[in-house]
């Protein structure tokens, strides 16, 4: 199990599960996301985003957002490996603080973010606070973290490690979805007569 970058050719897939969980896919750009892969079944298993906002009249801001773990790899430390991903992303791009604005507080805590008072929001993220609440997650509050301050718990390396554990075999071959093809109105260039 790896996590890498998210490929162009993995938009469609991002979409999909995407909307499929009920994520926040407000300024969707697949190069801003991580896609966990299992390098035995090239089966993929969750993602994650880096939102980067640039304010006019401050400085740029690190938000945590749109974290997905497909439902047969949850309990496996995929989603701890994902946020631990972008955050390490977000160290190399110069941020101190990274936020996330989500329900999932508890979740988020054993990695060290802690919730933060609305107002110490910097202004870009008091305003996606309200849209998050009004649309893909009305219990959002406001969290943050050092870079710095981020931990892995020892339990979610191991699992990870380990992972895929107890499951079968997945498929890894590739359909003509993972490309944006849509195999019932897809033409194609060469007729081959069959």
């Amino acid at each position: 199990m790896y996590v890498r970058d998210a490929k162009n050719r993995e938009e469609v897939w991002l979409l999909d599960h995407i909307e499929a969980m009920g994520l926040d896919e407000t300024a969707f750009r697949s190069r801003d996301y991580v896609v966990a892969i299992d390098e035995e079944s090239g089966e993929k298993a969750g993602f994650g985003r880096i939102r980067v906002h640039k304010p006019n009249d401050s400085d740029d801001v690190c938000e945590l957002t749109s974290i997905g773990v497909l439902e047969n790899w949850r309990g496996q430390g995929v989603g701890a490996h994902v946020i631990e991903r972008l955050v390490e992303y977000a160290g190399d791009e110069g941020f101190d603080t990274v936020y996330a604005l989500t329900g999932e507080g508890p979740y988020l805590a054993q990695f060290g973010f802690q919730r933060i008072s609305e107002s110490d929001l910097p202004t870009v993220l008091q305003d996606r606070l309200d849209a998050k609440r009004d649309g893909s997650d009305p219990d959002a509050v406001p969290l943050s973290i050092d870079v710095d301050e981020f931990r892995m718990p020892a339990r979610l390396r191991e699992a990870f490690k380990r992972a895929p554990e107890g499951r079968e075999d997945a498929d890894s071959e590739e359909s003509p979805e993972d490309f944006g093809i849509d195999p019932d109105s897809a033409t194609y260039k060469y007729d081959t007569g069959r």
